[in-house]
């Protein structure tokens, strides 16, 4: 079961918030409603494997003890030995979990011996919790927040339906409050509504159908990715740009928005980063929760900047190529960090862009920013490696420059590429600023904002329910992962 689907969004999530609800209201508590929301997830949980369940609890159970038996400790010799053990057992299933089957083709590949695959079947979401369960060990060894006493309370943080599978990946301490004690008002409540139905349009409306232009420009087979002209393959990359920001600040939009409807409060994940004017920027604006994580858990204990030259960009390196194969049992993915950690070697080296550029030089950077992401998407595209070559040159012309069949889907879905587009910059907001400091002046502009603020998301919704009727099954782009 995903968020876009017709099943959670008008049966399971209704249901849930309408028992949630009911719930706090009579029992007048938080803990009554982390029961339901506990019975929600692991339920939601199960639609991806019912023994995965297992495994969920089974982390949870590890870094649960693990925290416990750190803090009990009274030399840091032993507490080290703790995190380590912790840290070991987590990683070490998510390895098994993740890596075997790559590992394992590897090895064939460099031997030339036939070695039978595992076969494993990677759990949905096992890297976004693992991370949250690692990033509660580590603050609780570190002394910033206190363990966890109730086991089902970690275990209510670590499989919150809202986040579990694909993030933002959220800290403990950053709703460990929420979860002890937690108010909800009709405020935040329809706050929540408006931005999960802003993400819920995102993923069916634009990134679905992004995703469908993806596949008939760009599409992951030799043969075509060899034949395909500079015009579509350039048009291929466009529409999967778009989409990877759709789809997964979507996701994100309807957790933070599923969130606020029960009381708690999630980080943001992304910042408009097609707007950046670097490459380090656009790092500071995309997957902000995974980005702070590797900051304050790898680079920062590494010695971050404040390290000699050759140090820091080591501490880059490892950074990035653990951020890259984070995202994926596949050596692209690795590649494509790799790609990224030179480009911030570089302009932390040799580019040395001004911090406060003019509007010339703002541009000339965001242009430069936007080639340097548009190719690395070229990277994440191709898990097989023997097809990002033909592609990257039939981007340069290989097979001609130009198709009469990409200029005709260019036209026919202009109106959709210019909203789509308008979709990743902050469009709406200024727009919605505007109309707002309007309305302080005039009532009649008041009144609209009022009536725009109720009507945008049941617009939205139907928008969405159109663009999801026959579609039975929308997976989100980093549940993969």
């Amino acid at each position: 079961m995903v968020f876009s689907s017709l099943l959670f969004t008008f049966l399971f999530f209704i249901l849930c918030m309408s028992v949630y609800l009911l719930i706090v209201r009579t029992k007048g508590s938080a803990s009554a409603g982390n029961v339901v929301l506990l019975v929600a997830s692991l339920i939601f949980y199960a639609f991806g494997g019912p023994l995965l369940i297992f495994l969920l609890s089974g982390m949870t159970l590890i870094c649960w003890g693990g925290a416990l038996l750190l803090h009990r400790q009274q030399t840091v010799g032993r507490k080290k030995a703790v995190l380590a053990g912790t840290l070991v057992l987590s990683l070490g299933l998510l390895g098994y979990f993740k890596y075997a089957n790559l590992l394992v083709t590897t090895a064939q590949f460099i031997f030339g011996q036939p070695i039978s695959s595992p076969g494993i079947v990677l759990p949905i979401g096992i890297s976004f919790y693992t991370f949250q369960l690692l990033s509660y060990v580590i603050d609780v060894y570190r002394g910033s927040v206190e363990p966890q006493k109730k086991y089902w309370l970690l275990l209510l943080y670590s499989s919150l339906f809202h986040q579990c599978i694909a993030g933002p990946i959220v800290r403990y301490h950053d709703i460990e409050q929420e979860i002890l004690d937690r108010k909800i008002s009709l405020p935040e409540v329809s706050r929540g509504i408006t931005r999960f139905t802003v993400g819920l349009a995102k993923k069916a409306v634009l990134a679905n159908y992004c995703a469908g232009l993806v596949k008939t420009l760009l599409p992951a087979e030799m043969q075509a990715v060899q034949t395909s002209s500079s015009v579509a393959v350039f048009l291929g990359g466009l529409y999967y740009m778009l989409q990877i920001y759709l789809d997964f600040s979507a996701y994100s939009d309807m957790a933070i928005g599923m969130g606020l409807m029960a009381g708690f409060h999630y980080p943001e994940n992304f910042n408009y980063p097609y707007t950046a004017t670097s490459v380090t920027d656009f790092w500071r604006r995309w997957h902000m929760s995974l980005g702070s994580f590797f900051r304050d858990y790898v680079y920062i204990p590494l010695g971050g900047n404040r390290v000699s030259v050759p140090r820091h960009i080591f501490n880059l390196f490892v950074v990035w190529a653990l951020t890259g194969i984070w995202h994926g049992a596949s050596w692209n993915y690795l590649l494509w960090g790799l790609y990224f950690f030179i480009f911030l070697v570089l302009e932390k080296y040799l580019f040395r862009f001004s911090s406060e550029p003019d509007a010339f030089a703002a541009v000339l950077r965001r242009i430069y920013t936007l080639a340097v992401v548009f190719l690395g998407w070229f990277l994440f595209r191709f898990e097989d490696m023997s097809m990002l070559l033909p592609a990257l040159a039939g981007l340069f012309g290989a097979a001609g420059t130009s198709s009469a069949a990409a200029w005709l889907t260019l036209r026919n879905n202009l109106i959709f590429t210019t909203v789509a587009i308008a979709a990743c910059a902050p469009t709406v907001p200024k727009i919605r600023g505007l109309l707002l400091g309007l309305g302080e002046k005039n009532r009649a502009v008041n009144v609209l904002c009022q009536v725009l603020s109720v009507s945008i998301p049941v617009i939205l919704l139907f928008l969405s329910l159109i663009s999801l009727v026959g579609d039975t099954y929308n997976p989100f782009m980093y549940t993969r992962f």
